[in-house]
């Protein structure tokens, strides 16, 4: 690569890693956020026109700012292997939707609102948090089939003994089901579930509180601790890696230092050359004047 290029390619990956600009940055995406807002509010309609050429600013920013990430990299190629990076690419590129009274729209607000999430590709405490979540689901997809079951064992109970009590909550085993679902958030579950129940089952407590240990106690802590087992190996695995990249970045000025040593001996050697006498002859003579 050519001097210039390297030049530039080190100015702009200076600036994507300053943090006064990843502050700008996040500053501007919830800016886009609370426009996306505004714009939902009848009140607004006064100054629509302005909050249309904020949109417009708002994306000519993250245009710029995305040719600058871009920029910061050695090759393109490069730039588009990390998941994230491709993320932001495709949320700006559709940002560049014209928002007319064409079909596109809606498409086009639709994908503005996308924006917001731009802030987890900023953050990397929270894209630890999503990676965390993305890696504990399938994990927890064994744990909500056995919640399943238990709830599909449930319902059958439920509607087998209470369809008598209400119809509505436990007519067939879908109506019950969704009666549970109700009893596991503790939705008003006692005044309108387990009271109403027990006035004509009054054992029926034993049925509900069990049902209430299984889900509300013992599943739902088993998600939990996948969730934290999740997030702990993705905190240290982030913690590696700025250790990884602080060490770089030592290597990185050792590096620079040493260039400069070499820089500088070799333009004290042209300066001697340029004088006609080595330093070595400087000593010599004065040795000799002495």
């Amino acid at each position: 690569m050519s001097e210039p290029f390297n030049t530039w390619q080190a100015r702009f990956e200076k600036l994507r890693s300053n943090k006064l600009f990843e502050a700008v940055v996040i500053a501007i995406i919830v800016i886009s956020a609370l426009v996306i807002g505004a714009k939902t509010y009848e009140e607004t309609s006064r100054i629509e026109q302005w909050l249309l050429y904020l949109d417009i600013a708002v994306t000519i920013f993250f245009l710029i700012e995305i040719l600058i990430r871009m920029a910061a990299e050695r090759t393109l190629l490069s730039f588009f292997k990390k998941g994230w990076n491709v993320f932001d690419f495709l949320i700006v590129t559709a940002s560049l939707i014209p928002m007319d009274d064409s079909e596109m729209v809606l498409l086009a607000r639709l994908l503005r609102i996308f924006r917001v999430l731009r802030l987890v590709s900023m953050i990397p405490e929270l894209q630890m948090l999503l990676n965390a979540l993305v890696k504990s689901v399938p994990r927890m997809g064994y744990v909500v089939l056995l919640m399943f079951i238990i709830f599909y064992i449930y319902a059958a109970i439920g509607s087998f003994l209470f369809h008598t009590v209400d119809e509505g909550l436990w007519g067939n085993i879908s109506l019950a089901m969704l009666t549970l679902f109700q009893v596991a958030t503790f939705e008003s579950w006692a005044t309108a579930v387990l009271y109403p129940t027990m006035e004509v089952y009054p054992y029926a407590w034993i049925f509900f509180l069990t049902f209430i240990f299984l889900n509300a106690f013992i599943f739902l802590n088993m998600m939990i601790g996948i969730v934290l087992d999740v997030m702990q190996k993705e905190s240290a695995l982030l913690d590696l890696e700025n250790d990884d990249g602080d060490a770089a970045q030592m290597k990185g000025l050792r590096s620079d230092v040493r260039d400069l040593r070499a820089q500088l001996d070799r333009m004290e050697s042209a300066l001697a050359q340029r004088d006609g006498h080595s330093p070595q002859k400087d000593s010599v003579s004065n040795h000799t004047d002495h």
